[in-house]
């Protein structure tokens, strides 16, 4: 399975270069009329030179450093083993101060009250001239101190306005004036197979060059954003620099790559800029970025589950969670209803939902398509802020004491009838609880403990009719139940088991 790492790169205890060997054409075996050949099949290649001089003075290296805390009198002075002050010694030069057991620094020099040292490497890119930079948030996450490096080696230290790990983007200022800068082009306009090319310091080897085609747009790679994805060498100090195309213009910030090893794979994913740009402005402006919410919780639309609802086909979003006296929760929407459209925008994936609520300006009335129990509807929906790591709190617990459970079904459910106190903290009218399952519901993988509150579209009200209409399932069809565990809910599809 292929991890999706960041391209920032932490100071390495060495650097392998392989020495190739370039071989003339006789060696190869060409006589001179099949190399000239040669020379003229790849005559038609682009040549990238004059927009790699354009561009490249307006990448810059980016170097992060932190303080490293020395401890009191007794301490041992840095953390780590033999080993790391092996290496602090080896890539940071001099003496590594040790105290000894009476507390004293080693003769020579003065034990400080901690260390500024080198923590990783990366790169960014000016967009505009009186200095403010752009890079991935992950390059300047956690740094004391951040430094920019231009070609001509200039070298300022940067102030951080702001960082958002969402999108994974930041905003540096630097103090310069008339400074090279890139101009920035539209990511919606990009067509997969274009020539692309990426600069930045791989390794830490400033303005580096690599070049390729775009292989996907709208890459989801389970982040806020969708990604563009390109072939081009992407290894770990390309983060925060910029992928441009053949026109120059910086299109998406290099920031992600696939891989199995921990370098380049042949598959690297960089931020589409027009968002990277819409984030730098509010960064900008406030150092934060807001985003808007609408207090649900939703899930990925399964074909079967969306067959047995009478979906077309499997596009939107199931909602799974309604956060309770959320904007979802006052605009009328349920645990188990379909998301089709946003303000028109047909939702395609459930990641799409999240990243059209982020953009849409706090406050506003938005309207959402839903589809629920085989019809579609609009709801009006007013747009909160997302506030950071919120989570639902678990309802308590019901009552122990249980009617007792019916014979198990077509579906392999055993259920009984939800009490009072459960349907008041469910905050539902009926359903029911499952006491055991065995057969399709077991596979499954539902449990006791399980609330159903539909089938196949039609409200559960009590163990007996939801029993009576499983009997009457045709064993040949799916059938689709809206299950509720904890505080979420989803469709799950079964097929009834004759007996």
């Amino acid at each position: 399975m292929k991890n999706y790492i960041s391209t920032g790169s932490k100071t390495l205890s060495a650097l392998m270069v392989s020495a190739g060997v370039l071989l003339a054409p006789a060696m190869l075996g060409l006589a001179p009329a099949a190399h000239a050949a040669a020379t003229s099949a790849v005559a038609g290649l682009p040549d990238f030179t004059e927009l790699v001089d354009k561009a490249g003075p307006a990448v810059v290296n980016i170097r992060t450093t932190e303080r490293l805390k020395m401890q009191g009198q007794g301490g041992q002075g840095m953390p780590g083993d033999e080993e790391m002050q092996e290496f602090l010694r080896r890539f940071f030069g001099g003496a590594i101060p040790t105290p000894s057991p009476g507390g004293k620094a080693p003769r020579g020099r003065r034990q400080a009250p901690d260390e500024q040292v080198q923590r990783g490497i990366g790169s960014g890119f000016i967009i505009s001239a009186d200095g403010y930079v752009m890079t991935n948030a992950h390059v300047v996450d956690g740094a004391d101190e951040v430094y920019v490096t231009l070609t001509d080696k200039r070298e300022f230290k940067a102030k951080v306005l702001g960082a958002d790990a969402r999108t994974d983007v930041a905003l540096l200022k630097i103090e310069g004036k008339a400074l090279p800068t890139l101009t920035m082009g539209d990511s919606n306009k990009i067509r997969v197979g274009e020539w692309v090319i990426a600069i930045g310091s791989p390794f830490n080897l400033e303005n580096t060059v690599t070049a390729g085609i775009i292989s996907a747009k709208s890459r989801d790679t389970g982040d806020y954003l969708a990604l563009i994805q390109s072939d081009v060498a992407v290894n770990p100090g390309n983060s925060g620099g910029p992928l441009i195309n053949m026109r120059g213009e910086v299109i998406g910030i290099n920031s992600q790559i696939a891989t199995l090893s921990g370098g380049y794979n042949g598959i690297s994913f960089a931020v589409p800029i027009d968002e990277a740009m819409r984030v730098a402005e509010q960064l900008k402006k406030s150092g934060k970025v807001t985003r808007g919410r609408i207090g649900v919780q939703i899930g990925e639309l399964s074909k079967e589950v969306a067959e047995s609802l009478g979906l077309k086909s499997a596009q939107g979003a199931e909602v799974s969670l309604v956060e309770p006296g959320g904007p979802a929760d006052k605009a009328g929407i349920r645990a188990g209803d379909i998301i089709l459209k946003f303000n028109g925008t047909v939702i395609n994936r459930s990641s799409d939902l999240p990243r059209l609520v982020g953009g849409t300006a706090l406050g506003s009335q938005a309207t959402i398509t839903l589809w629920r129990k085989g019809a579609q509807q609009d709801v009006q929906v007013t747009i909160a802020e997302l506030e950071p790591d919120k989570t639902a709190k678990a309802k308590g617990k019901g009552e122990s004491t249980k009617p007792k459970a019916e014979p198990a079904n077509v579906l392999g459910f055993k259920v009984s009838d939800l009490t009072p106190l459960q349907k008041r903290e469910l905050d539902v009218e009926g359903g029911v609880v499952v006491d055991a399952t065995e057969g399709a519901a077991a596979r499954a993988g539902l449990r006791q403990g399980d609330v159903i509150l539909q089938l196949n579209n039609i409200d559960i009200h009590d163990a007996k009719q939801f029993n009576a209409a499983v009997a009457k399932l045709d064993p040949k069809k799916a059938s689709v139940v809206l299950v509720r565990r904890g505080d979420v809910t989803q469709f799950v599809s079964l097929r009834p088991t004759a007996k």
